[in-house]
């Protein structure tokens, strides 16, 4: 059900739409997006996310983009592995950790509530369909929107198993014009990632075991399995590199948004497009925030121009 407008918009004035693709880890591109747009002077009205995007944007449209950044640029590698409670009931991780933190550190509030129109893309597992998150709890709308499968846990609300909403629609180019969008911009943080998970990489020495402090967040997701595992009385072969699995579940994933990506936005194109060149940043590299946030301001500069135009043309 759609909720009544509670943003009134100046007659004549050309409704900006932010579409704020899923990517996970190279979500926090977004911020810089944003920060761009903002020295721009160019600030949307509306504001729609998939996945990590739905996260960001949450924190934008909440006021807590300052802290989210403080926060996210903070991030180090034994933190992340830190939000990583593994589960092997519906993913490796069940997410709780990482929204409890959340929860505690940024204001969770009702999505009407907020101080401009915001919704989240989700996923109906049980139906295949698409759901918008409009309305209720801005964190549990995050939650469910973020439930990469096989990663995090399916999230149930309103009695449906939700995960993330990348299956359906990874950059919310129609929910935005939904909500009354007239130009829209559009952040898809996949374009350059397809097969970059499986290309070869530098032969390193073999190891007979995983430090106690690990180098990578390979290897510390490789720690915390083998632990989870090992209190489940699962065996697994010692020096086997379960890392790899979790490159195929990358891949796989990057493959499928990419393929949805271009046939949702060849029906629905943007106005902008906007594309951050993250090829070397990891699925779950959330430790690399100044990378990601770098790029996406990058990438929002090179298109201002355009985007100005069509503001012009829009509004003349």
């Amino acid at each position: 059900m759609k909720p009544p407008s509670a943003h009134p918009v100046p007659s004549g004035k050309t409704r900006i739409g932010l579409a704020l693709g899923g990517g996970s880890a190279r979500g926090w591109a977004h911020i810089g997006v944003i920060r761009a747009l903002a020295d721009a002077g160019i600030e949307p009205d509306i504001v729609c996310g998939t996945s990590i995007g739905a996260l960001v944007g949450a924190a934008y449209v909440g006021g807590e983009l300052d802290p989210l950044e403080t926060w996210v640029r903070s991030l180090r590698l034994q933190t992340v592995v830190s939000f990583l409670d593994f589960s092997l009931n519906g993913g490796l991780i069940k997410g709780e950790k990482l929204i409890g933190f959340f929860r505690s550190h940024f204001v969770d509030r009702d999505i009407r509530e907020m101080a401009r129109p915001f919704g989240a893309v989700a996923t109906d597992l049980r139906r295949g369909r698409e759901v918008w998150l409009r309305e209720g709890p801005v964190t549990d709308a995050v939650r469910a929107s973020i439930a990469l499968p096989g990663l995090f846990t399916p999230v149930q609300l309103d009695g449906s198993w939700l995960v993330d909403g990348g299956l359906v629609n990874p950059v919310p180019v129609s929910l935005c014009r939904a909500m009354g969008a007239d130009l829209v911009i559009a952040v898809d943080l996949n374009t350059d990632r397809l097969g970059h998970h499986l290309k070869p990489k530098p032969v390193k020495a073999p190891r007979k075991h995983i430090a106690a402090e690990p180098e990578t967040l390979a290897d510390a997701v490789m720690v915390r399995i083998q632990a989870g595992m090992s209190q489940l009385g699962i065996n697994h072969e010692a020096g086997s590199r379960v890392p790899a699995m979790l490159d195929v579940v990358a891949s796989s994933i990057n493959i499928m948004q990419v393929r949805i990506t271009r046939s949702r936005l060849a029906g629905d194109p943007p106005d902008v497009m906007v594309a951050p060149l993250l090829a070397d940043l990891g699925l779950m590299e959330f430790h690399r925030a100044s990378v990601a946030i770098d790029a996406g301001r990058r990438a929002a500069e090179a298109a201002i121009p355009l985007l100005q135009a069509r503001l012009d043309d829009s509004n003349g």
